[in-house]
């Protein structure tokens, strides 16, 4: 990877300094090549245990079995990654997600693979992929910091990353599962997993993500151990008023767009007459016009103020996608509404990600980014439950609406809260420190 280099500058000892692409480089493409293989594997795997059991039944519990241990190992993983640091984290998972995706085809192609051991492997995986990805999470700071890149941008470019992976991922896995089988699927994303652990290893420079983070105790001192760390991490965000307003407005949009994306959405196309290929039409449309905001965050987020572009943008990719939906409005005008939405959507995570690294001591990052996502993740498993209940009871266009109005009142009278006043006065407030709250299910 090349390095781009500005001679001249100094350091604390004199010495030149070189500002670098290759730490931020490093750390987006192994966020962008086992995103993809995640993308890949949530079309292969159901595809697959469908396609070889016939079961429905068999085919939800396998993505249970997966998605657990993927929350719950995340949430219990942040005090050992701010203990032995983020990069060895992520390489070593990423290493054993491959070798358990790998194992799939493998015992399948010798007829070894049963359904206890396929429900063991997916848990390994997801085991594997919660540390992994939050590891690689907690990198972006350091990195940007490393390659002298606001750190607005440097988020912004890990959004536009993210959502393009997220877009084009299941378009690639889609179309490997149709061409050749989900087995090539996933040994495609076990490629993936394997390669994201190359990129940590061997590109990012060894010294980022170390365990000798800012403000942690020197060798000879007595290192707290786990549940002292894991209680810091608690005891930290209860004392950040707006990172706890945050994560908790985030939870209920993200159980509020988890009922629109599995229940309220396709309900909608099979009621309507528009059948499935338009959910994918809004989704790819949304998807886009999120790459695009998240290039505009990018580019010029670091230069506006973020409480106006953040309402702003969830005033645009929240309540509006379910007004349209409600309205019996045409195809036209639904691919516009997401299609804005989508371009406001593209800004949130950037500046979620900016403004929560600048909150938190970078010794505490894992730990309170795990907390903090588990948090706001927590009401997702409950979106469609909720959902699929509300429009058994009362029908599709009351829960729309319904729906849209609690988006509006969570993401806009919410903001009328004299915590989010810090929002622009903390930026950049605490150089070297660094949380991240990250949504979900953020609009379409």
């Amino acid at each position: 990877m090349t390095d781009v280099v500005t001679e001249g500058a100094r350091d604390t000892d004199g010495a030149s300094s070189r500002r670098s692409l290759r730490p931020l480089g490093g750390v987006l493409a192994a966020i962008a090549v086992s995103l993809t293989g995640t993308r890949i594997s949530a079309i292969a795997l159901p595809w697959f245990v469908l396609v070889t059991t016939g079961s429905a039944t068999q085919t939800g519990l396998v993505a249970c079995c997966e998605m657990t241990p993927y929350v719950v190992v995340k949430a219990l993983a942040g005090p050992l990654v701010d203990r032995t640091g983020p990069r060895g984290v992520s390489w070593t998972t990423d290493l054993l997600s491959a070798a358990a995706a790998c194992a799939v085809p493998l015992l399948h192609a010798v007829d070894l693979l049963s359904l206890p051991l396929l429900l063991v492997l997916v848990a390994l995986i997801g085991a594997a992929r919660g540390p992994g990805d939050l590891a690689t999470e907690v990198m972006v700071p350091e990195a940007a910091e490393r390659s002298r890149v606001p750190l607005d941008r440097a988020t912004g470019l890990a959004g536009v990353t993210e959502r393009l992976a997220s877009t084009i991922g299941p378009a690639a896995g889609g179309s490997l599962v149709a061409l050749t089988g989900p087995l090539t699927g996933l040994l495609v994303n076990a490629g993936c997993f394997a390669l994201g652990s190359v990129i940590v290893a061997l590109v990012l420079p060894r010294g980022i993500g170390t365990a000798a983070a800012e403000g942690a105790p020197p060798d000879d001192e007595a290192q707290p151990g786990y549940w002292r760390r894991f209680g810091e991490g608690f005891v930290f965000l209860r004392g950040e008023p707006l990172l706890l307003t945050l994560i908790v407005m985030v939870g209920i949009t993200n159980l509020l767009d988890a009922a629109f994306n599995t229940v309220l959405m396709p309900v909608w196309a099979k009621e309507s007459g528009h059948g499935p290929t338009d959910i994918g039409l809004n989704s790819s449309t949304g998807g886009l016009a999120a790459v695009a905001g998240s290039l505009a965050a990018a580019a010029a987020a670091h230069r506006m103020r973020r409480r106006v572009v953040f309402f702003a943008g969830f005033l645009l990719a929240g309540a509006p996608r379910f007004l349209i939906l409600a309205s019996d409005a045409p195809r036209w005008a639904v691919l516009t509404v997401f299609a804005v939405g989508g371009f406001g959507a593209g800004f949130l995570n950037p500046i979620l990600g900016a403004m929560s690294f600048e909150r938190v001591p970078r010794r505490l990052l894992g730990r309170v980014n795990a907390l903090g996502d588990a948090l706001a993740w927590a009401g997702i498993p409950l979106g469609g439950l909720l959902g699929g209940a509300m429009v058994a009871s009362f029908g599709l266009v009351p829960v729309l609406l319904t729906g849209a109005a609690l988006y509006f009142l969570t993401t806009s009278l919410t903001g009328l809260r004299p915590e989010w006043r810090a929002m622009d006065r903390g930026r950049g407030r605490r150089k070297g420190q660094t949380a991240r709250c990250e949504k979900g299910f953020d609009g379409p």
